[in-house]
């Protein structure tokens, strides 16, 4: 018989588990034992709940002062920045309008009209560099700004050499303004639409933004308020407790908080939707409006310039003549727009004014034509540039209307977007505190019930 080889020695040893994932394991057991017990589930839902209501309170304070920052900029940077833009057209289609009655005026140029061209371009390249300061990078509004500022000293230097031309008697120097208004026409005033289109389009944008509802912030509210009544009816059914005081202090906290968000935004909208309805559209109208009396008064005077020099495409008709009659047209219309917009008597009296004085302007025009068809020269002078009962006076008399009017819109789109802005500024403070509070509430209250099970 066989017997097998007798083993010495002792059994191997199993391999030693690390003294650290023992007791993250041992850990880990404890805490799932602990997670089944009533006092563990209340830690977590405290824990939850917390959560939960910091999280409403950080994306609250980051929505609405997102809003806020739009809201204050329609105030302090779109709106303005539109209005400049619009300032910069109408500053450019009034250089040029004086600088035809100046020219028509003959060689000795009035002081208040070259006073007036000056002043014109002077508010156009101060507006221009504001602008080019302000434009925040948009490329659009960059290479209009440029072209503006590469142009404007083209069309000056036009426009003296029609001056020194007049002087001298000499026929070239219509033919100088004719071509620094076609300059005027082709790219500044172009350029200075598209410019303030480009702004106007900002100011749509910052104004949507501000008013868009912060639906994250309002979605985590809800859900952490659903919470905090669901915890406390759950208390109830198993303690029996009706009232804990914790709690019910965190559930008001957190329904003053969103019903201060629901209402703080609503009323931004509202002012919001005011200022665009009771101001800003009506400054639109009123832009227009001004723009178009500008466009009918440059191609009044150049028709008296050219003396049926410049015709239509189809050869019948002079262009300035036509042109004219076009931009009156446009005029009426956004004058009765702006007459529609204006709300109440301060904005719609200045606009029914501008209306009589364009009717009373369009009256002298036929006059003045009939002068100058009959061939009196002067005396059409006499009814386009004279100081009185000319078409110079009701084109003045309908810009100072129209002046009035805008100052008035744009205070009330100032008082209605400025209104908009305070509940959007004090909502990020008063939300951080509300939460606080909530979430020392839902600690207390949680805490109390825990005390019992010890």
């Amino acid at each position: 018989m066989v017997h097998a080889p007798e083993r010495t020695g002792t059994a191997p040893a199993p391999p030693e588990v690390p003294a650290a994932r023992s007791e993250w394991e041992a850990a880990l057991a404890k805490l799932r034992a602990a997670a089944v017990t009533e006092p563990g589930r209340l830690r977590a839902l405290g824990g939850v709940l917390a959560a939960l209501l910091l999280a409403f309170g950080a994306v609250t304070a980051l929505e609405v002062s997102s809003r806020a920052e739009a809201a204050g900029d329609v105030v302090h940077r779109s709106q303005p920045l539109s209005a400049d833009a619009a300032d910069i057209y109408r500053s450019l289609a009034d250089a040029d309008t004086a600088a035809a009655g100046g020219f028509l005026a003959g060689p000795e140029e009035p002081a208040q009209v070259r006073t007036r061209y000056e002043k014109d371009i002077a508010t156009a390249s101060r507006l221009l560099v504001r602008a080019a300061a302000a434009s925040g990078g948009s490329a659009r509004s960059s290479d209009d700004i440029a072209l503006l500022n590469e142009s404007l000293p083209r069309y000056t230097g036009l426009v003296e050499r029609a001056r020194a031309a007049n002087r001298q008697g000499l026929p070239l120097g219509g033919a100088y303004l004719r071509y620094a208004n076609q300059q005027m026409s082709t790219t500044l005033l172009p350029a200075a639409e598209r410019l303030y289109e480009a702004e106007s389009g900002r100011l749509g944008q910052d104004e949507r933004s501000a008013r868009a509802w912060p639906l994250v912030s309002l979605a985590v509210g809800v859900v952490a308020l659903a919470a905090l009544l669901w915890t406390q009816r759950r208390l109830f059914l198993r303690t029996n407790r009706v009232v804990n005081r914790g709690l019910l202090a965190a559930t008001a906290a957190a329904l003053v908080l969103l019903l201060g968000l629901v209402a703080g935004h609503a009323y931004a909208r509202s002012m919001l939707t005011e200022a665009r309805e009771r101001g800003q559209d009506s400054l639109t109208a009123l832009n227009d409006a001004r723009i178009n009396s500008l466009k009918a008064r440059a191609n009044e005077n150049l028709a008296v310039v050219s003396r049926g020099a410049v015709l239509t495409a189809d050869g019948k008709s002079d262009q300035y003549e036509t042109e004219y009659g076009a931009g009156m047209a446009r005029l009426g219309a956004a004058l009765s727009e702006a007459r529609g917009l204006a709300d109440d008597g301060d904005g719609g009296a200045p606009v029914a004014e501008a209306q009589t004085k364009v009717a009373e302007w369009q009256r002298r025009h036929k006059e003045a034509r009939a002068t100058d068809d009959a061939g009196d020269y002067d005396g059409t002078l006499a009814k386009v540039i004279g100081p009185e009962e000319s078409t110079g006076e009701s084109f003045d008399e309908v810009d100072a209307a129209l002046e009035r009017a805008r100052d008035h819109e744009q205070g009330e789109f100032t008082r209605a977007a400025e209104s908009a802005g305070a509940p959007l500024a004090w909502l990020p403070g008063a939300a951080a505190g509300l939460v606080l509070v909530a979430a020392a509430g839902t600690v207390a209250g949680v805490n109390r019930r825990l005390s019992e099970y010890r």
